[in-house]
């Protein structure tokens, strides 16, 4: 335990910046899941709507330093690349 003030203080931001990045990377996760269970029964709209909400989780875990951008970028290429494929 911090016996200083200003510790105690850090550890309580950390420890809340950790639980709202880890939040932020499992709604990531929940959507890629259903994304791609999405495109495994072929169902073009509802992997479609997933995807968009990829978009968004990524580039909001980006804005806020939870994932580097350009793995956000990275990710949001792969995804697209994937649909791509099955409805291109």
């Amino acid at each position: 335990m911090p016996n200083i003030k200003s510790a105690e203080k850090r550890r309580r931001q950390s420890y809340k910046r950790r639980s709202q990045n880890l939040y932020r990377l499992k709604r990531i996760r929940t959507a890629e899941k259903a994304f791609n269970s999405a495109m495994e029964q072929g169902d073009q709209e509802s992997a479609r709507e997933w995807l968009t909400a990829c978009f968004s989780r990524l580039d909001k875990a980006a804005k806020t330093n939870a994932i580097a951008k350009k793995k956000a970028s990275r990710k949001k290429s792969r995804l697209s690349t994937k649909f791509n494929e099955v409805s291109g």
